[in-house]
């Protein structure tokens, strides 16, 4: 008997003919975990209770659970759930099952297959397939070591490959490879109904334009191929600080113009943000001391961020380059 079979008193929308399946022993009605459920990052819908947790040990185990609900009169909610950091609850349901991604991540570690088959196509180029639960900082270490790492990333990896093609995914290298939806080239999905679709721009192309960006609405990924280039050895990072809007916004503008460049991102300081935000190693004690003047004096400036990537045969001219470039253009 699974932890389901002990809830008393029961919840009525989930019948009690689910204990008959080869999934019941892997719900849980713990009351921690239902109530970790019940919230995500976002902070803005919280309290929405699922009545019970799925940890699956392999895609069937999602199967049987969509298709149970979809074959009921009145089906229960169904919700994947990679690293909670959805904004409006997306990844909740109310008096449904909630089922937890990383379990599946879990189970490959035990079986030693963890991260990411790197692979190679005349038409494609390198791509990589990956497991909807993984998470994009295991994809990069995978693919790093073939020398290759996907072009679109989200600037915090630990999120996993479903939960950010689900939204958009998007960082400073958007403006120019697009975001990471973009950079996609087959899925495998589990629909509303519990079928086990593969889909691409070519095959079942209006599931996999929905799924791309449907915030978990049309089906829950399980296998993303991803758009794979060579990976930089050595990277020049910049960040430039404003406190005039109009500005920042100019060279911002110029900046995703230019040739070359790979990473461009702007963002803000507030004086009441987290002190990491910004005082790290990048920059010295001295600047920090700078910075914190600038915040108290405005109460809010404004950062640019931009790389170029090179390597030992272009070590030498990076500077000049940048100043050709960039350090010219914004100073006039």
């Amino acid at each position: 008997m699974s932890i389901l079979g002990k809830l008393k008193p029961w919840n009525p929308s989930i019948p009690y003919e689910i204990l008959s399946l080869n999934i019941s022993s892997k719900l849980s009605t713990n009351s921690d975990v239902i109530k970790a459920s019940s919230k995500d990052f976002g902070k803005i819908v919280q309290e929405i209770f699922p009545a019970a947790v799925l940890y699956p040990s392999c895609v069937n185990d999602i199967i049987d659970l969509i298709q149970f609900s979809y074959g009921l009169s009145v089906p229960f909610c169904v919700a994947a759930r990679g690293n909670g950091h959805c904004i409006r609850g997306q990844a909740m349901a109310q008096n449904g099952v909630i089922v937890e991604m990383k379990s599946l991540n879990n189970n490959n570690r035990n079986n030693g297959n963890c991260g990411a088959r790197v692979s190679w196509d005349s038409s494609l180029g390198f791509y990589a397939d990956v497991g909807g639960e993984q998470l994009w900082i295991d994809v990069l270490r995978a693919t790093l070591e073939h020398g290759l790492a996907p072009v679109s990333w989200t600037d915090y990896l630990y999120l996993t490959v479903g939960g950010t093609l689900s939204n958009a995914g998007i960082s400073g290298q958007t403006f120019r490879y697009g975001p990471q939806i973009s950079n996609v080239h087959e899925m495998d999905v589990i629909t509303g109904k519990g079928e086990f679709v593969t889909c691409s721009k070519h095959l079942n192309s209006e599931l996999f334009f929905a799924v791309l960006g449907g915030l978990g609405q049309f089906g829950i990924i399980t296998r993303a191929r991803i758009v794979l280039d060579k990976a930089p050895t050595r990277v020049k990072w910049v960040r430039m600080l404003y406190d005039d809007f109009s500005k920042f916004t100019k060279d911002q503008e110029h900046l995703i113009s230019i040739d070359g460049l790979n990473y461009v991102e702007g963002s803000l300081m507030m004086e009441q943000s987290p002190l990491n935000n910004w005082r790290s190693s990048f920059f010295s004690p001295s600047n920090q001391t700078k910075i914190g003047s600038l915040l108290s004096q405005n109460g809010i400036i404004y950062c640019l961020e931009m790389v170029k990537y090179y390597d030992d045969h272009t070590a030498n001219t990076i500077d000049e380059v940048y100043a050709r470039q960039i350090y010219y253009w914004i100073s006039t």
